[in-house]
Protein backbone atom coordinates (compact mmCIF):
# COMPACT_ATOMS: atom_id res chain seq x y z
CA UNK A 1 0.00 0.00 0.00
CA UNK A 2 1.91 3.10 -1.08
CA UNK A 3 1.71 6.35 1.16
CA UNK A 4 -1.48 7.80 -0.86
CA UNK A 5 -3.44 4.70 0.04
CA UNK A 6 -2.26 5.01 4.11
CA UNK A 7 -3.15 8.45 3.95
CA UNK A 8 -6.60 8.04 2.79
CA UNK A 9 -7.26 4.46 5.03
CA UNK A 10 -6.61 7.15 7.87
CA UNK A 11 -8.35 10.17 6.78
CA UNK A 12 -11.49 7.54 6.90
CA UNK A 13 -10.83 5.70 9.88
CA UNK A 14 -10.38 9.14 11.68
CA UNK A 15 -13.78 10.02 10.31
CA UNK A 16 -15.51 7.23 10.83
CA UNK A 17 -14.58 8.61 14.83
CA UNK A 18 -15.61 12.04 14.13
CA UNK A 19 -12.11 13.15 13.55
CA UNK A 20 -11.48 15.47 10.89
CA UNK A 21 -7.89 16.15 9.98
CA UNK A 22 -6.17 17.29 6.95
CA UNK A 23 -3.06 16.63 4.49
CA UNK A 24 -0.15 19.35 4.61
CA UNK A 25 2.27 19.90 2.05
CA UNK A 26 4.39 17.63 3.89
CA UNK A 27 1.99 14.69 3.79
CA UNK A 28 1.52 15.25 6.95
CA UNK A 29 -2.34 14.59 8.63
CA UNK A 30 -2.36 17.24 10.98
CA UNK A 31 -5.70 18.65 13.31
CA UNK A 32 -7.06 22.08 12.40
CA UNK A 33 -3.61 22.92 10.84
CA UNK A 34 -1.79 21.85 14.08
CA UNK A 35 -0.70 18.94 16.39
CA UNK A 36 -1.29 16.12 16.84
CA UNK A 37 -0.54 15.28 13.39
CA UNK A 38 -0.49 11.66 12.11
CA UNK A 39 1.82 9.72 9.24
CA UNK A 40 1.89 5.94 8.26
CA UNK A 41 4.36 4.10 5.94
CA UNK A 42 4.84 0.69 5.04
CA UNK A 43 7.70 -1.24 4.54
CA UNK A 44 7.53 -4.49 2.42
CA UNK A 45 9.09 -7.91 4.46
CA UNK A 46 11.76 -10.16 2.65
CA UNK A 47 10.66 -13.10 0.81
CA UNK A 48 8.19 -15.08 3.30
CA UNK A 49 8.74 -12.40 6.06
CA UNK A 50 6.51 -10.07 7.71
CA UNK A 51 6.46 -6.07 6.23
CA UNK A 52 6.24 -3.67 8.87
CA UNK A 53 4.21 -0.72 9.50
CA UNK A 54 5.52 2.35 10.79
CA UNK A 55 3.35 4.83 12.42
CA UNK A 56 4.31 8.61 13.96
CA UNK A 57 2.41 10.50 15.92
CA UNK A 58 3.30 14.53 16.41
CA UNK A 59 2.60 16.08 19.78
CA UNK A 60 4.38 19.27 19.40
CA UNK A 61 7.56 20.27 17.38
CA UNK A 62 9.88 17.84 20.00
CA UNK A 63 7.62 15.22 21.15
CA UNK A 64 6.56 12.15 18.78
CA UNK A 65 5.10 9.11 19.04
CA UNK A 66 6.98 6.33 16.82
CA UNK A 67 5.04 3.00 16.34
CA UNK A 68 5.72 -0.02 14.16
CA UNK A 69 3.29 -3.18 13.37
CA UNK A 70 4.37 -6.45 11.90
CA UNK A 71 2.48 -7.58 8.99
CA UNK A 72 1.57 -11.01 7.50
CA UNK A 73 1.07 -11.65 4.01
CA UNK A 74 2.48 -10.29 0.58
CA UNK A 75 1.38 -6.69 -0.77
CA UNK A 76 -1.37 -5.10 0.07
CA UNK A 77 -2.83 -8.16 2.53
CA UNK A 78 0.00 -7.79 4.68
CA UNK A 79 -0.86 -3.96 5.16
CA UNK A 80 -4.08 -4.42 6.01
CA UNK A 81 -2.96 -6.69 8.62
CA UNK A 82 -0.35 -4.32 9.86
CA UNK A 83 -3.53 -1.67 10.27
CA UNK A 84 -5.50 -4.10 11.71
CA UNK A 85 -3.34 -4.52 14.80
CA UNK A 86 -2.65 -0.84 15.12
CA UNK A 87 -6.61 -0.55 15.16
CA UNK A 88 -6.90 -3.10 17.75
CA UNK A 89 -4.04 -2.18 19.65
CA UNK A 90 -2.69 1.53 20.09
CA UNK A 91 -5.41 3.58 17.59
CA UNK A 92 -7.99 3.70 20.29
CA UNK A 93 -5.49 4.71 23.42
CA UNK A 94 -4.04 7.27 20.67
CA UNK A 95 -7.97 8.87 19.94
CA UNK A 96 -8.31 9.09 23.56
CA UNK A 97 -5.39 10.61 24.82
CA UNK A 98 -4.43 12.73 21.66
CA UNK A 99 -7.96 13.69 20.47
CA UNK A 100 -10.29 13.28 23.15
CA UNK A 101 -12.38 10.80 21.42
CA UNK A 102 -13.30 7.70 23.91
CA UNK A 103 -14.23 4.38 23.27
CA UNK A 104 -14.18 2.32 26.62
CA UNK A 105 -15.31 -0.88 24.54
CA UNK A 106 -12.13 -0.86 23.22
CA UNK A 107 -9.72 0.79 26.01
CA UNK A 108 -9.88 0.97 29.52
CA UNK A 109 -8.72 3.84 31.47
CA UNK A 110 -7.40 4.18 34.90
CA UNK A 111 -5.81 6.80 37.86
CA UNK A 112 -2.13 6.55 38.73
CA UNK A 113 -0.61 8.57 41.76
CA UNK A 114 2.75 9.01 40.57
CA UNK A 115 4.76 11.19 42.31
CA UNK A 116 2.68 14.68 43.80
CA UNK A 117 0.57 14.15 40.61
CA UNK A 118 -2.69 12.38 40.01
CA UNK A 119 -2.32 10.72 36.39
CA UNK A 120 -5.08 9.79 33.84
CA UNK A 121 -3.65 5.95 32.04
CA UNK A 122 -5.54 5.35 28.85
CA UNK A 123 -4.56 1.46 28.47
CA UNK A 124 -4.96 -0.93 25.18
CA UNK A 125 -5.77 -4.40 25.44
CA UNK A 126 -2.89 -7.00 25.22
CA UNK A 127 -2.84 -7.84 21.63
CA UNK A 128 -1.39 -11.68 21.55
CA UNK A 129 0.21 -12.86 18.01
CA UNK A 130 0.06 -16.48 18.02
CA UNK A 131 -0.94 -19.76 20.81
CA UNK A 132 -0.85 -18.49 24.13
CA UNK A 133 -4.04 -18.34 27.05
CA UNK A 134 -6.56 -15.32 26.24
CA UNK A 135 -5.89 -13.93 29.84
CA UNK A 136 -2.38 -12.29 30.63
CA UNK A 137 -1.38 -11.37 33.80
CA UNK A 138 -3.08 -8.53 35.84
CA UNK A 139 -0.10 -8.67 37.35
CA UNK A 140 2.09 -6.89 34.41
CA UNK A 141 0.23 -3.71 34.75
CA UNK A 142 0.41 -3.29 38.55
CA UNK A 143 4.45 -4.43 38.45
CA UNK A 144 4.56 -1.44 35.63
CA UNK A 145 2.45 1.08 37.81
CA UNK A 146 4.60 0.26 40.82
CA UNK A 147 7.76 1.15 38.59
CA UNK A 148 6.90 4.39 37.64
CA UNK A 149 6.04 5.32 40.96
CA UNK A 150 10.28 5.94 40.97
CA UNK A 151 10.36 7.81 38.09
CA UNK A 152 10.18 11.61 37.59
CA UNK A 153 7.87 12.32 35.22
CA UNK A 154 7.36 15.31 33.65
CA UNK A 155 3.58 16.93 33.56
CA UNK A 156 2.82 16.16 29.76
CA UNK A 157 1.56 13.24 27.82
CA UNK A 158 3.95 9.93 28.44
CA UNK A 159 3.78 6.65 26.64
CA UNK A 160 4.68 2.72 27.22
CA UNK A 161 5.07 0.01 24.86
CA UNK A 162 5.47 -3.41 26.55
CA UNK A 163 6.07 -6.14 25.04
CA UNK A 164 6.82 -9.98 26.06
CA UNK A 165 7.77 -12.81 23.87
CA UNK A 166 8.07 -16.64 24.65
CA UNK A 167 8.83 -19.21 22.91
CA UNK A 168 7.45 -22.68 22.92
CA UNK A 169 11.00 -24.16 24.15
CA UNK A 170 10.80 -21.59 26.98
CA UNK A 171 12.75 -19.04 26.20
CA UNK A 172 11.19 -15.67 26.90
CA UNK A 173 12.13 -12.11 26.81
CA UNK A 174 10.87 -8.96 27.72
CA UNK A 175 11.05 -4.83 26.69
CA UNK A 176 9.63 -2.13 28.01
CA UNK A 177 9.85 1.40 25.94
CA UNK A 178 9.13 4.72 28.06
CA UNK A 179 8.73 7.57 25.29
CA UNK A 180 9.92 5.89 22.78
CA UNK A 181 13.31 4.87 24.84
CA UNK A 182 14.03 1.46 26.57
CA UNK A 183 12.95 2.05 29.95
CA UNK A 184 15.30 -0.65 32.06
CA UNK A 185 13.09 -0.64 35.64
CA UNK A 186 10.05 -1.37 33.24
CA UNK A 187 11.51 -4.51 31.51
CA UNK A 188 12.57 -5.77 35.04
CA UNK A 189 8.92 -5.47 35.84
CA UNK A 190 7.74 -7.21 33.34
CA UNK A 191 10.32 -9.81 33.59
CA UNK A 192 9.14 -10.15 37.23
CA UNK A 193 5.79 -10.99 35.93
CA UNK A 194 4.47 -15.09 36.00
CA UNK A 195 3.70 -14.88 32.35
CA UNK A 196 2.09 -17.49 30.98
CA UNK A 197 3.85 -20.58 29.37
CA UNK A 198 3.45 -23.00 26.55
CA UNK A 199 3.14 -21.90 22.98
CA UNK A 200 4.86 -19.89 20.67
CA UNK A 201 3.23 -16.02 21.48
CA UNK A 202 3.69 -12.78 21.66
CA UNK A 203 2.12 -10.23 23.59
CA UNK A 204 2.13 -6.26 23.50
CA UNK A 205 0.04 -3.42 25.48
CA UNK A 206 0.42 0.37 24.06
CA UNK A 207 -0.45 2.95 27.55
CA UNK A 208 -0.64 6.69 27.25
CA UNK A 209 -0.23 8.88 30.49
CA UNK A 210 -1.73 12.09 30.82
CA UNK A 211 -1.29 14.29 33.97
CA UNK A 212 -4.74 15.01 35.15
CA UNK A 213 -5.33 18.98 35.78
CA UNK A 214 -7.17 19.93 39.06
Amino acid sequence: MDGAALQRYLLRLFERHDVELEVDEDGWLVTDGDFPAVRASWQEGPAGEPGRLDLDVVLSEERYIEESFAGSGGGEAGCRDALRTFEQNAFHVLLAACWYVTDERRMRIATWDIGVRRWDVFIGPFSVRGAAPSDMPAEALASIEAALKHEALSPELHWLRLVHSHAAAGDSRCEALLDNEPWTAGTLALTAVPWPRGGDYVARCFLLLDVRDY
